[in-house]
């Protein structure tokens, strides 16, 4: 028996999208759509040595309202290729902690093929993979929580049509290439110390330290973090190097560098920010 190639497994995974019946899905619309990059867009990806088929991730700041898709470099080492304006998220600053709260998550997330939704009543969609491992260990509910066209927001982070069309395409074609998830993390605002002083007496904020963690291991090594839900907590470790496996979920999470001690998801809050660990301490060995 032959097996089924990715083109096909895609194909079947956007039939099966119909079904969704989150903010964005509409069993009323017919017609596939798939998007299209942009000849600007590859022109840029070979300006900076971005094969057409490399892997990509998307990165989300609430406060500044950016979706940015960054793309890995013949090198190994991701860039950014393109960033684009949110038109509308709904909610506030802070993490979705339940349904119909109308809060745009914040975290870490995974794209799969299953979460596209070409037949989406507001244009094209996808959904980021809400509630994840660490959501769902600390009770927070939600569902069809989607990246989407249009300017309207119940939880979802919506773009314009035009971008939606590109971004999309971009998912598409990475999950086309053999990429098994798109990375997607979502951040409340850029996490530069002086983001996180001005917020400092915010509730959320051993949450929002706890996510920094993570965003600063790709800022040094310009790869994906590997990442686990430990015990109520997110855990990080930096990227396997070449030719080693990557770690078990038990692994990063008995050396992740995390502060324990204290609720993450903003009841209460045990000790002040303090800026992250030297990178060489998240790094599983």
């Amino acid at each position: 028996m032959r097996s089924r190639s990715p083109g096909l497994t895609l194909a079947v995974a956007a039939a099966l999208a119909l079904i969704l019946a989150g903010c964005s899905s509409s069993p009323r619309v017919k017609k596939v759509k798939t998007g299209a990059v942009s000849y600007q867009t590859v022109s840029l990806m070979r300006e900076n040595d971005m094969p057409r088929q490399a892997p990509i991730l998307i990165r989300v700041y609430k406060q500044e309202a950016v979706l940015e898709v960054w793309k890995q470099e013949r090198n190994g080492r991701y860039g950014l290729l393109r960033s684009y304006e949110i038109c509308r998220f709904s909610g506030k600053l802070g993490p979705k902690l339940r349904e119909g709260d109308r809060q745009a998550p914040e975290g870490f997330y995974a794209i799969t093929a299953g979460g596209l939704n070409p037949y989406s009543r507001n244009h094209l969609a996808f959904n980021i993979g809400f509630p994840n491992a660490f959501d769902r260990s600390l009770g927070r509910t939600g569902s069809h929580l989607m990246v989407h066209g249009g300017c309207k927001s119940i939880g979802c982070y919506a773009m314009t049509h035009k971008n939606m069309h590109e971004i999309y395409a971009l998912v598409r074609e990475a999950l086309l290439s053999g990429q098994s998830a798109v990375p997607f993390q979502a951040f409340p605002f850029r996490m530069t110390d002086a983001n996180m002083a001005r917020h400092a007496d915010n509730p959320n904020m051993p949450f929002w330290a706890m996510l920094r963690e993570g965003h600063d291991i790709f800022d040094a090594t310009a790869r994906p973090p590997q990442v686990a839900a430990c015990g109520g907590r997110y855990g990080f470790a930096r990227p396997p190097r070449p030719g080693e496996p990557p770690a078990s979920s038990e692994e990063i999470c008995a050396n992740a560098s995390y502060a324990r001690g204290g609720d993450v998801g903003g009841a209460r809050m045990d000790a002040a920010y303090a800026p992250p660990l030297d990178a060489g301490m998240m790094a599983v060995r």
